[in-house]
């Protein structure tokens, strides 16, 4: 994978989507009968979101985690022959921890 070129602004974060398309037992499950929510890697994160006082709080979510979102947080964009997320640091329902 390459280093992508593009970067989230404000409190926003670009994920790439982990597909899981066949089960365990080695099951086709095709995109429309898939389970919510989806889960991805955060590839880019913006600054933070400017609060009404002029300071910026840092987005609460790192380089490299695995994140869980809903099935239809975020905006689609291609990059290059990519396709990743934009979406708000409030789309992100949660942190996979090791």
């Amino acid at each position: 994978m390459t280093q992508v070129k593009l970067a989230p602004l404000g409190d926003r974060v670009l994920v790439r989507p982990l597909k899981e398309e066949v089960t365990k037992g080695g099951i086709y499950i095709p995109e429309t009968a898939q389970d919510t929510p989806e889960c991805g890697v955060v590839v880019r994160v913006g600054s933070g979101k400017r609060l009404d006082n002029g300071q910026v709080s840092a987005v609460g979510v790192a380089i490299g985690q695995k994140v869980v979102y809903g099935k239809y947080a975020g905006t689609k964009v291609k990059v290059g022959v990519e396709e990743l997320l934009f979406m708000r640091e409030e789309d992100i329902m949660g942190v996979y921890e090791d």
